[in-house]
């Protein structure tokens, strides 16, 4: 008879088997975790090669002067070693981000277990425990990538990290890694950004601040939220007493310590920013992306940054001038009383200063009219006052209190009106800022200077706002230049063997115009002055002189003459040559103006004058160019002096406002679709262009005399602060003799209206005018 196992028997033998499987997934699990962990070791990176790490520097560019005047980079950082930094910014950055740094070897099991504590009993995840050694490893060897293998690498890197490296150079590579807002990398960065100063030069509530962004540098920043900068530096401190690095009475007297926020900025990259990007693709192409943005180069230029700042400025005041002339065009757009709050809001974050800045432009949003019938306008969080005096340029616009595209016409300002302002006054404490109306200019501009005899580019802007338009102007336009191509004419008719004296008919003439037509080129003035000298035509910018002129020596000539100073666009060989009909740039016209200051010597332009690496390796430097003689010296002070009258009593006249002896010429095309004004002094010759993109007529006073040189002379006052005073000089084969202008012979002393003239020896006039007498 068989029997039964008893119960308890067979619960053992469950029990047993179930610790079996239990044991047996325990340590499958235990060597596939064991085995992922291996794996994942092998796959890791080298930290070793950290020892030898450097970290991505700003390339610098550099002026004539040695002042730096604008930086390549992905990430503005100024590499400072641990030794040269206060020993107080390592503590607070110690203190705030990983207390335990100098006693645990890359993880803090510890901090771990508080956070993990502190995030449960807050139900949210209000601390993390990632080491000092943990960010580096995350920054640096790992990708963003957010998986528990991430978590599981980091821990093993940290660990691999505090074997190999010491913790000065774990601090090392920390503080100049870290992103601590507002486009800065690293502590030097951030100091300069934020204080205006070198990092050790900062005082104990300036470190604190910096101390206290790591954790959220755009919440904390204290250009935008200076409150919860002021909260967070309060945290940093109480830390730092906490852990034993201040006293108290430190700590409270850094919390009371005034914070002064002024950038550093010792670079404007708007002022300069065509200049740099011309630089940027000749030296990305040249050295390749990681050595222009990472490598630390210097590269030093031609530019003068006095000179820049001028153009800069100089060419947006003139082009507002130019733009106001052309009438307000209303409001940007209408607002709902409900889209306001959004739309200063976003405002507000593009304002990257505590307060508005007096004479930067901003949008803003009528928001209210006072009893005065003043507009109450909101930029951002600030209010302030548009008065009807400072909206004055507009003429009448009209005022309706209510939201809404007004029903008629679009120049009336209602509720919600989003206008430009620019700042007259600041505010104080965020309310009664002054305001002027104001509106981003739709013409455009060139403005282009170049020293003519080494070929230096001295100053060079391409638009009004490279950030709206990278479309460089001074290089890339190509536009006809009407009359400030007739100086071209002239040096090659000198060289033909005409003068200043010759006389040429101002009457009507035709040409065929190859349809079966007939060409009938107008004066500016559609007058007609009969016999006048090339000086009086070339003052005036007598059209129909030029064109006689072209006809006299060839156009054929006359295009090679031009490509001979320097032209590389085609010129081409007809006779609207005379009026400029040639497609050029600003830069190749300026370039062709310096063979005539330079006494008739070509001089190839440049821009980079020496590139050295990091240490100081040279990498390339300008070899000094010969220079090439391509008209005679003659020829080119006769059409100087030429173009001196120009400016003296011609259409130049507005340049004569510099208080130097200056030369040059105006240009406008049809309908005034282009204003132009090329003008030098001995030392420095500049162009300015004026235009639409898409082209169409600059409108009332958009002449070249009155767009482009009154640019041209608000440049070149600050530009020549810093030349000698220099005049023409006068080869000795030029003679002056004394002619009667209306005859272009030779005239005796006491004739009435009789002038002093220059000439290429041998060409003056051998006969007197018939209508002098001997003086008894």
């Amino acid at each position: 008879m068989d029997r039964k196992a008893p119960k308890s028997s067979r619960g053992n033998g469950c029990l047993s088997t179930l610790v079996l499987f239990v044991v047996t997934l325990g340590v499958v699990a235990l060597l596939g975790i064991s085995g992922y962990v291996f794996y994942l070791m092998a796959k890791l990176p080298r930290v070793d090669r950290l020892a030898d790490y450097k970290p991505p520097i700003v390339s610098q560019v550099f002026g004539d002067d040695g002042v730096l005047v604008g930086e390549f980079y992905l990430e503005r950082r100024i590499v400072v070693p641990v030794n040269k930094m206060p020993r107080k910014l390592i503590q607070a950055f110690v203190s705030a981000e990983d207390a335990n740094f100098y006693s645990h070897k890359g993880i803090d099991y510890f901090g771990i277990l508080r956070a993990a504590v502190k995030n449960i009993i807050s139900m949210r995840k209000k601390e993390g425990a990632s080491t000092i050694t943990q960010q580096v490893t995350k920054s640096m060897l790992l990708t963003p990538e957010k998986k528990f293998s991430r978590k599981i690498k980091e821990a093993i890197l940290a660990t691999r990290m505090e074997e190999k490296l010491s913790k000065d150079e774990i601090l090392y590579l920390y503080l100049n890694q870290i992103y601590l807002g507002a486009g800065s990398y690293g502590v030097q960065a951030a100091a300069e950004t934020y204080f205006g100063k070198d990092v050790d030069q900062l005082n104990l509530g300036e470190i604190a601040m910096l101390a206290g962004l790591p954790k959220a540098p755009n919440a904390y920043s204290p250009i935008k939220h200076l409150d919860k900068a002021r909260e967070r530096q309060s945290y940093v401190l109480e830390r730092m007493v906490k852990e034993g690095y201040v006293t108290l009475a430190e700590a409270e007297h850094a919390k009371k310590t005034p914070i002064f926020l002024h950038s550093m900025k010792k670079v404007n990259n708007n002022e300069s920013a065509y200049y740099l990007e011309y630089l940027r693709i000749q030296l990305e192409e040249k050295y390749g992306e990681d050595q222009l943005y990472k490598g630390g180069l210097k590269i030093y230029t031609t530019m003068n940054a006095g000179m820049q700042r001028a153009a800069y400025e100089s060419l947006r005041r003139g082009l507002k001038e130019v733009d106001k002339r052309q009438g307000f065009r209303g409001p940007s757009r209408y607002l709902k009383d409900t889209d306001v709050d959004t739309f200063c809001a976003k405002v507000e974050e593009g304002i990257d200063s505590a307060t508005l800045k007096t004479g930067e432009t901003y949008q803003g949003v009528v928001v209210g009219f006072n009893a005065g019938k003043d507009a109450i306008v909101r930029v951002g969080d600030r209010r302030g006052i548009l008065g009807r005096k400072n909206m004055s340029w507009a003429g009448k616009v009209g005022i309706i209190n209510s939201y809404g595209k007004p029903e008629k016409g679009n120049r009336s300002l209602t509720l919600g009106s989003v206008v430009e302002v620019s700042v007259v006054t600041p505010e104080i404490e965020k309310e009664g800022a002054q305001f002027a109306l104001d509106q981003t200019p739709e013409v455009q501009a060139a403005l282009v200077s170049i020293d003519p005899r080494t070929g230096g580019v001295k100053a060079m802007v391409g638009g009004y706002d490279f950030r709206k338009s990278q479309f460089n102007r001074a290089i890339q336009a190509k536009r006809n230049a009407g009359s400030a191509f007739k100086p071209i004419i002239y040096a090659a008719a000198l060289d033909k063997g005409l003068t200043p004296a010759t006389i040429i008919e101002d009457s009507e003439v035709g040409y065929p115009d190859g349809a079966g037509g007939i060409w009938k080129p107008k004066n500016y003035d559609h007058n007609f002055r009969g016999p006048v000298t090339m000086r009086e035509a070339l003052t005036h910018s007598i059209n129909i002189v030029s064109v006689k002129i072209l006809e006299q020596i060839g156009v054929q000539y006359a295009s090679e003459y031009a490509r001979k100073l320097g032209f590389t666009s085609q010129i081409p060989a007809n006779m609207a040559l005379a009026l400029g009909a040639a497609s050029i740039s600003p830069f190749e016209l300026t370039s062709a103006y310096a063979v005539f200051a330079n006494k008739g010597v070509l001089t190839p332009t440049n821009f980079i004058t020496r590139v050295t690496d990091n240490d100081g390796t040279v990498l390339q430097e300008m070899q000094q160019s010969v220079p090439v003689p391509v008209i005679s010296p003659e020829s080119a002070y006769v059409i100087t002096n030429l173009m001196q009258s120009v400016v003296a009593s011609g259409t130049g006249h507005r340049a004569s406002v510099i208080g130097r002896p200056v030369a040059g010429k105006t240009g406008t095309t049809n309908e005034s679709k282009d204003a132009w004004f090329i003008g030098y002094i001995p030392q420095l010759v500049t162009g300015v262009w004026v235009g639409y993109d898409q082209e169409r007529s600059l409108g009332s006073g958009g002449t070249g005399g009155q767009a482009a040189a009154p640019i041209w002379g608000d440049f070149m006052q600050a530009a020549v602060a810093s030349l000698p005073y220099e005049d023409f000089e006068a080869p000795e084969n030029v003679s002056f003799v004394l002619i009667n202008p209306r005859t272009g012979k030779l005239a005796r002393e006491g004739t009435p209206g009789a002038v002093m003239e220059c000439f290429i020896k041998g060409t003056e006039p051998s006969n007197y005018d018939s209508s002098t007498s001997r003086s008894e």
